[in-house]
């Protein structure tokens, strides 16, 4: 481990890095390695009251904070993440397993654009004047929800933190915030820097813990106003459930199973090429995955000749070496998942082009895997299986492609192969998806709303549709005469 490397294990209540009241640890797992990399505080109710009681207080004073000094904090937060990208990268891939090379380039920048965007936004809640009979004066005012639950997933730890906490301390929320257990290196380092940078006590709160306990307790507790998730649609369906018995506001985004169409005039190297980064970015583990791939009969015998030998030749390994593009599978459970789809892919029919296999016999590693002459009944087509399986399956119109894009209960992302402005214009508009990328895929940026139709969630994340998450609009009715 390098030594330049700090790792904080404790819980932030109150701006106090304090041991979890029951004492009680678990592993954080190093997925290259299998190994331990070291024991972290476990939290679980007793704790989350406490950190919701320093939010409580802490909002009393937040919310009335100049729009302009919570700008200016959240810039200095920023500021840090960029002095200590290395060091922010180093943990993201040493916890999560993704190559050095992505952490440092993709995801810790993603993550400084997001709180330098919503800084740009702390000044800037305003409501309108309302004109109607001329006794009377009516206006909006934009108020912080109040105190926020937010439960973050193992897959982007550090861009997934920025997504929730920088509009939520923009529009003068506080937080209480809950890392994935399997991830909590980089979450517990960035909050050492919120107080670094000058956030006042209980502002941002940080407990780590599991789902059924300190989840839970986040889900259901009264003085919590707002819950925002992102994880499996299970789980979404589990807390929407338990935040309706206090009537909390919820956003969740959650689970997809998106299409992607390769249209007969596309260019075949250049399609191959993306529909390979669509599914394969991050070893597959992405929500909005282009894990349906859908492609022209014209064709497909081609394509998928050339999907397998670009995925055969895909480099997996240790994260830290320079030229890996895949590193492990972040658990052993999640990595006997992707291994069980694979298994259930190969009973149901589906033709194996390549990988299929662990890869190794350390660590969490799954070979990138292609399969072909998969069809729309198919568990591996129908189910979102996180991790780095291809499944290439055949169609003969648009009409038809569009029609099995929308058969599914998901509807979180879609993309579109093609060189006709028509065909392209006709999917964006017709496939029910949060979002439809056009001869691109996963181009995610701070200023784009993000969020999913359908099962995949509610609610918007980033741009200015995040705001609406952690407002509410209050009206103001003044008699003039």
């Amino acid at each position: 481990m390098d030594p330049k490397i700090h790792i904080q294990t404790k819980l932030l209540i109150d701006n106090q890095w304090v041991e979890s009241v029951s004492k009680k640890t678990f592993a954080a797992i190093n997925p290259a390695t299998g190994e331990e990399i070291c024991k972290v505080s476990e939290g679980d109710k007793a704790d989350v009251d406490l950190a919701v009681a320093a939010a409580s207080k802490a909002f009393q004073t937040w919310k009335n904070t100049d729009g302009c000094v919570r700008a200016r904090l959240l810039n200095k937060l920023a500021d840090l993440v960029e002095k200590n990208k290395e060091e922010l990268a180093h943990l993201e891939s040493l916890n999560n397993g993704k190559p050095y090379s992505v952490s440092l380039s993709d995801d810790v920048n993603l993550a400084i654009m997001q709180y330098r965007y919503f800084a740009g936004w702390a000044d800037k809640l305003q409501g309108v004047q309302i004109p109607h009979d001329s006794n009377f004066l009516s206006y909006t005012r934009h108020e912080p929800v109040g105190v926020c639950g937010q439960i973050i997933p193992w897959n982007f730890p550090l861009v997934m933190q920025a997504w929730k906490l920088a509009p939520a301390l923009a529009t003068g929320c506080t937080v209480v915030l809950k890392p994935a257990e399997q991830t909590p290196l980089s979450a517990l380092r960035i909050g050492e820097l919120i107080v670094e940078a000058g956030f006042p006590p209980g502002v941002v709160n940080i407990i780590n813990g599991f789902g059924p306990t300190a989840g839970a307790a986040i889900t259901s507790h009264p003085n919590i106003d707002k819950v925002a998730f992102t994880g499996s649609t299970e789980v979404g369906k589990i807390i929407m459930a338990e935040a309706a018995k206090t009537l909390k506001r919820v956003t969740l985004e959650l689970g997809g199973k998106s299409p992607l169409i390769v249209c007969k005039d596309a260019d075949l190297d250049k399609a191959v090429e993306l529909s390979h980064y669509a599914l394969f970015y991050n070893h597959g583990q992405c929500c909005c995955a282009g894990s349906r791939l859908y492609v022209h009969e014209d064709i497909y015998p081609q394509f998928v000749e050339k999907a397998g030998a670009r995925a055969s030749k895909r480099v997996t390994g240790d994260p830290f070496q320079k030229e890996t593009e895949q590193g492990p599978i972040v658990s052993q459970e999640q990595f006997d998942t992707v291994m069980s789809y694979i298994e259930k892919g190969k009973k149901e029919g589906a033709k194996l082009v390549t990988g299929g296999s662990r890869q190794g016999d350390k660590g969490f590693f799954i070979q990138p895997t292609v399969f072909s002459d998969v069809t729309d009944e198919m568990t591996i087509a129908r189910e979102e299986i996180f991790g780095p399986v291809q499944s290439i399956i055949k169609f003969k119109t648009l009409d038809e492609a569009i029609e099995r894009a929308n058969r599914s209960a998901y509807g979180l992302a879609a993309g579109v192969i093609t060189k006709d402005l028509s065909t392209a214009l006709r999917v964006a508009r017709d496939v029910r998806a949060g979002t439809v990328w056009v001869n691109c895929y996963d181009v995610l940026r701070p200023e784009t709303p993000f969020g999913g139709f359908k099962q995949s969630g509610m609610g918007r994340e980033n741009g200015e549709y995040a705001l609406r998450n952690y407002t509410e609009v209050k009206t103001v009715t003044i008699q003039i005469n």
